[in-house]
């Protein structure tokens, strides 16, 4: 049984579909780390019986629980479905090519700091970009500029706003993200 840990700050929306599409595989979400005790995400771990660690800034920046915990399940990959802080170069270098991000857009462009969520599609709309899509990509010491494991794209209309270019990302979120963390995991 391969053994994955997400970190999530939001809905949960990926972790959930992660989670349902691992249903009758070898794949198991041993865990889901959050940062945010107000996340829908706390809500799905629950419904969905997967263990929760909530944590604060200082105990992932500053201390080992974080990294103790995660220790504790053994996994083969941790990926992030919509966590928003940047990982600490010890978890890094305890887990080398071990943590995956998917972003919402095409890097290099939309990345960095600060550019998640509605931020992405709203700058994305702004320079009347013709497409955007997603990016997979392992996590290094700094926002968005890991290596790429995969990219898809989807088309960006003058009628989109950041809502339905949200719509549309998801979609391929829902897609591609399980089926590539399938293909680096087995």
């Amino acid at each position: 049984m391969k053994r994955i840990v997400i970190f999530a700050s939001g809905s949960g929306s990926n972790a959930e579909n992660i989670h349902t599409q691992f249903a009758n595989e070898n794949i198991e979400i041993v865990a889901i780390f959050c940062n945010n005790d107000k996340a829908g995400v706390i809500e799905r771990a629950n419904r969905l019986q997967i263990p929760l660690h909530l944590f604060n800034r200082n105990e992932f920046n500053n201390t080992n629980i974080v990294d103790q915990e995660i220790l504790n399940y053994q996994p083969d990959l941790i990926v992030l479905a919509g966590f928003l802080w940047k990982i600490p170069e010890r978890l890094i270098q305890l887990f080398p090519n071990k943590i995956i991000n998917i972003h919402p857009a095409i890097l290099p462009n939309y990345g960095g700091k600060g550019m998640y969520g509605h931020f992405v599609h709203e700058a994305v709309i702004n320079s009347k970009e013709i497409k955007s899509g997603i990016t997979i990509h392992y996590v290094n010491e700094n926002y968005d500029e890991g290596d790429y494991i995969f990219q898809a794209e989807c088309e960006v209309t003058s009628n989109d706003t950041p809502e339905t270019l949200a719509d549309k990302i998801h979609l391929l979120e829902f897609a591609h993200f399980p089926q590539i963390i399938k293909k680096i995991i087995q």
